[in-house]
């Protein structure tokens, strides 16, 4: 599996070990930590950059059935049930909101109630901003990666303001001399092409 795709990346020190499920991650987490158990391993996810705590007890079969495939997705279906408001069957979910007495007469005239009204707005916002809310989530990802294996780098400071910018030249000629793994695993983090594929 590609280190970009949506899944897990283990480092070991700055060197990428492994890419995969989150199955493979604990796995060849626990086999580095067999190794050397002085080493700094890490587990990244691929879709948020942050860290990701395992249990790597038993053996690799026992850490497989831990984490299935399906465990790196937080299905609906896990969610403890509620009784309330909503059509969970459908996948609606009711919660509150807070809007100024002028928003609500403005609902009220629409036709479709407030319900249909504000879900038409909010998928015509998600249409409008979503090539902005990608980018801002690979800025992110890229940023939780960066900050917690790479803080301790020259140029740190400079790399993230570049990310910010979202000038990738500036950020490459920045990272230039960090090690080779961190470096194309932090602009693949930056890149939005694995998040727009997941969006589609």
């Amino acid at each position: 599996m590609p280190a970009n795709s949506l899944g897990y990346t283990v480092f070991r020190d700055m060197r990428r070990i492994a890419s995969g499920s989150l199955a493979d991650a604990a796995i060849a987490y626990q086999q580095a930590m067999i190794a050397d158990p002085h080493a700094s391993v890490l587990i990244f996810d691929n879709l948020t950059g942050n860290t990701r705590d395992v249990d790597v007890r038993g053996s690799a079969a026992d850490i497989r059935a831990r984490y299935p495939a399906s465990a790196t997705i937080v299905a609906a279906s896990d969610a403890p049930a509620v009784k309330g408001r909503g059509r969970p069957k459908l996948g609606v979910v009711a919660r509150e909101v807070t809007l100024l007495p002028r928003h609500w007469d403005w609902l009220a005239e629409q036709p479709g109630g407030a319900s249909v009204v504000l879900r038409k707005l909010v998928d015509e916002a998600r249409r409008k901003h979503a090539g902005r809310d990608l980018l801002r989530r690979a800025q992110e990802r890229a940023y939780h990666f960066m900050s917690t294996i790479a803080g301790d780098l020259p140029d740190f400071e400079e790399a993230s303001r570049a990310l910010f910018a979202q000038d990738l030249d500036a950020l490459g000629a920045r990272i230039a001399g960090w090690p080779e793994d961190v470096r194309t695993h932090l602009l693949r983090l930056a890149s939005t092409d694995d998040l727009a594929d997941d969006a589609a």
